[in-house]
């Protein structure tokens, strides 16, 4: 890389959120520098404080909370970004991307932007081939969204199917290709 790369992380609330984790750790060894922006459902399967300890940053999931300096933080962090990579993204988070809705920190961070967003489901097979779920990912990949799809193996529920989060080597890669 010819400079420090900078990921905005989007963490939903996923089974799979314990391997943005590992994400993290290996983003940082490739010499990225990483600022996580959880959703607030995300916030109750995992402690901000777990991702701020591996990012070396500030976690950022609130809109409006009293600034140590003055900057419009959704702004801010989007311009800042070479890549906002989201992983695991639910079908919730990828509905309100494709429908237009800002209503927390991370969808407002995604219209912000200017930079390449790759968006990696997980969620439950039924979800992922929702054709409500498909068509806003056909949506968004028309809109020059990037994916990775998700992979075949044992989901929350405990049957087998399409729905857990892609290799966490093959976002990296991917993730370190897209950025500006």
């Amino acid at each position: 890389m010819e400079k420090n790369k900078i990921v905005v992380l989007g963490v939903c609330a996923s089974i799979a959120i314990y391997k943005a984790c590992e994400i993290i750790r290996r983003l940082r060894d490739k010499g990225c520098s990483v600022f996580v922006v959880m959703t607030g459902e995300a916030r109750e399967l995992i402690n901000p404080a777990l991702f701020a300890n591996l990012s070396g940053n500030k976690v950022y999931f609130e809109m409006f909370e009293q600034p140590q300096h003055w900057d419009i933080k959704h702004v801010s962090l989007a311009e800042k970004a070479d890549i906002v990579l989201i992983a695991p993204a639910t079908a919730n988070i990828i509905g309100k991307i494709a429908s237009g809705i800002s209503d927390d920190l991370l969808t407002c961070v995604v219209c912000a932007s200017s930079v390449p967003v790759l968006i990696c489901p997980a969620m439950n097979e039924n979800m992922f081939l929702n054709k409500i779920t498909q068509r806003n990912i056909k949506e968004l990949k028309s809109l020059g969204y990037k994916f990775i799809e998700p992979v075949r193996g044992k989901l929350a529920c405990g049957a087998v199917g399409v729905g857990c989060l892609a290799d966490v080597e093959a976002i990296v890669k991917e993730t370190i290709v897209l950025a500006k």
